[in-house]
C-alpha cells in the first residue's frame, strides 16, 4: 500500500500536480484563487462543481496541469476517491479542500479509490497500470491509513472471489496465510470431527456438501492482555439448503461469507497496529448444499451449547454455525466480542445495503460504535434486541427454533437467537452486514464491502490503545 503514498520529504525533484476539490456553492471562490489560465479553462468548458465532476487542467505541451473535482452539496465524505481512481500515474498534492473531506478522510479515500478486482479479466501483453500517488499532507499517519485500507481491501478480495474458488478449505488457507504474516496460531477441527469436538451445528449445517465444513479458530498476542473475540460467519455458498432459495436469491450467495472476511479484515488491522490485546477470531466455515445428506426442516438438533434447536427454515443457517461459534468463544469471557455475518434479509429491508444494523445490551459499546461510525464514516444502525419478541423464537418440541413463524422483525429475531447462546461476556454486539455494494460511489465499486470494519476497529483502539 505505500505505493499509493510518499511522504514529502522523499519526494526528490519530481514536480507533485495540484488538486483541488469544491463544493458546488464554492465554485466562484475557488475559479478566484486559481491562475488566470485554470480559471478561464475551467469557465470554458462550463464547470459547475457538480458532484463526480472531474475536470483535467491543462499544462504546457499537452501535459496535465492538475485536477479539480466537484463535489455537488457534499454528500459523500470520501468523493475524493474519484481521484485515484481516474487519474493517470503521476504524483499528486491535494491543494483546496473543504473542511470534513481533508485529512485522514482524504488518505483513506485516495486509498479505496485504487482497489480493483480484476483477478479474471485477461490482460495479457498489457502493463499493469502504474497507480498515481499522493503526497502525504504534514500530520497525517499514512501507514495507518495504508493498514487499515490493506484489511478493507484483504475482505472485499475474499468475498469477490466466486465460491468455486472460495470454499471452506480456501477460506481456511486465507485464514493460515493471514496467521502466518502475523505469527498468530491457527487451529481447524474439520469434517467429521466436528461431532466429536461437539460442534453438531456447524456439522449438520455443511455436512451436505463435498466441501468439507470446518471451525477456523486464530489466536494472537500475549495472554495476560485483554481478550478480544471476532466471530464470523463463513457460508462459503448458499443455496439455501432443502428450503431452496430462488435463482434470483442466489446469485450473489458467495458473499455470504463476508462476515469471516470482515473478521479477517479486522483482524489483519489489529494485528498490524500490535494493539496490546488478546485477540481471538472464530470462523465457522461451510457451504449450505442440497444432497441426500442435507438435514432437513423439522429436524431437532443439539448444539455445543447444549440447547436443542428445532429447524424451521434450513435457508436459516447461518445463526446455526455462529451459535456453536458463539458458545465457544463465550466460554472464555472474553472483554469484547463482536459478531458479523450477512444474516438477514430483514436487516436490508429495514436499513438498506448502506446502513447495517447492530445489536447490544452495552450501552457504552453502542455509544463508541456510533461515535466511530459517524467519525470514519463508516455507517452503522442500532436496532434493538426487543425482549418482546423472544416468544418468537421459541420452540413447542425443543428450546428455539431457528426460523419463527412470526413474519416481522427479522433481523431482530436472528439477533436474539444469537443471544441465547452468550451468557458469560457482557460487552458484545452483533453486525448484520450485506458486505456487499449494490449502488457504486467513489472509491465502492459494485461488489464486496467490509461494512463497519473501519468503526469496530476504531472502538478496539480507542478502549485498548493504539500500540503494543
Amino acid at each position: 500500500m505505500r505505493q499509493l503514498f510518499v511522504p514529502a520529504s522523499e519526494l526528490g525533484t519530481e514536480k507533485a500536480l495540484p488538486l483541488h476539490a469544491v463544493l458546488q456553492r464554492e465554485v466562484n471562490v475557488l475559479l478566484e484563487r486559481l491562475g488566470a489560465n485554470e480559471a478561464a479553462w475551467l469557465r470554458a468548458i462550463r464547470f459547475s462543481g457538480k458532484e463526480g465532476e472531474l475536470a483535467l487542467l491543462p499544462g504546457d505541451a499537452g501535459a496535465l496541469a492538475g485536477a479539480v473535482l466537484g463535489l455537488g452539496i457534499g454528500r459523500d465524505p470520501h468523493a475524493l476517491a474519484l481521484f485515484s481512481e481516474r487519474l493517470p500515474s503521476g504524483i499528486y498534492r491535494l491543494m483546496s479542500v473543504p473542511e470534513g473531506f481533508g485529512g485522514s478522510r482524504a488518505l483513506y479515500a485516495w486509498a479505496i479509490g485504487a482497489y480493483r478486482f480484476d483477478r479474471y479479466r485477461q490482460r495479457a501483453g498489457k502493463p499493469a497500470k502504474e497507480q498515481p500517488r499522493l503526497i502525504v499532507p504534514d500530520g497525517e499517519d499514512a501507514e495507518l491509513i495504508s493498514r487499515i485500507a490493506e484489511g478493507v481491501f484483504l475482505a472485499r478480495d475474499l468475498i469477490n472471489t466466486p465460491a468455486n474458488e472460495m470454499g471452506p478449505l480456501e477460506l481456511e488457507q486465507a485464514a493460515r496465510s493471514l496467521a502466518g504474516r502475523h505469527n498468530a496460531a491457527v487451529s481447524v477441527i474439520a469434517g467429521e470431527e466436528l461431532l466429536t469436538a461437539n460442534y453438531p451445528l456447524i456439522h449438520a449445517v455443511g455436512r451436505a456438501s463435498a466441501r468439507a465444513p470446518r471451525l477456523i479458530d486464530i489466536t494472537w498476542g500475549d495472554a495476560q492482555d485483554p481478550k478480544v473475540t471476532l466471530i464470523g460467519k463463513g457460508v462459503c455458498f448458499d443455496t439455501g439448503g432443502l428450503d431452496l432459495k430462488t435463482a434470483s436469491g442466489m446469485v450473489t450467495m458467495k458473499k455470504d461469507m463476508g462476515g469471516a472476511a470482515c473478521v479477517l479484515g479486522l483482524a489483519h488491522v489489529i494485528m498490524s497496529n500490535s494493539l496490546p490485546v488478546r485477540l481471538r477470531v472464530v470462523i465457522p466455515a461451510v457451504e449450505n448444499s442440497v444432497s441426500g445428506s442435507a438435514y432437513r426442516p423439522g429436524d431437532v438438533l443439539p448444539s455445543r451449547k447444549g440447547l436443542f434447536v428445532e429447524i424451521g427454515n434450513t435457508d436459516a443457517e447461518g445463526r446455526l454455525i455462529l451459535a456453536d461459534a458463539l458458545a465457544e468463544a463465550d466460554k472464555e469471557n472474553p472483554v469484547l466480542m463482536f459478531c458479523i455475518a450477512t444474516l438477514t434479509g430483514a436487516a436490508r429491508a429495514a436499513t438498506g445495503m448502506e446502513l447495517p444494523p447492530f445489536f447490544t445490551d452495552d450501552e457504552t459499546l453502542a455509544g463508541e460504535l456510533l461515535l466511530n461510525a459517524r467519525e470514519q464514516h463508516d455507517p452503522l444502525w442500532r436496532l434493538p434486541l426487543w425482549r418482546s419478541y423472544e416468544s418468537a423464537i421459541d420452540s413447542a418440541i425443543a428450546d428455539v427454533n431457528n426460523a419463527p413463524e412470526y413474519a416481522l422483525a427479522g433481523a431482530i429475531t436472528a439477533a436474539l437467537f444469537l443471544d441465547r447462546f452468550v451468557s458469560n461476556c457482557k460487552s458484545w454486539a452483533h453486525f448484520d452486514i450485506p458486505a456487499w455494494t449494490d449502488r457504486p460511489k467513489p472509491g465502492r465499486r459494485r461488489g464486496a464491502e467490509a461494512n463497519g470494519m473501519r468503526a469496530m476497529y476504531g472502538v478496539v483502539a480507542q478502549r485498548f490503545g493504539r500500540h503494543r
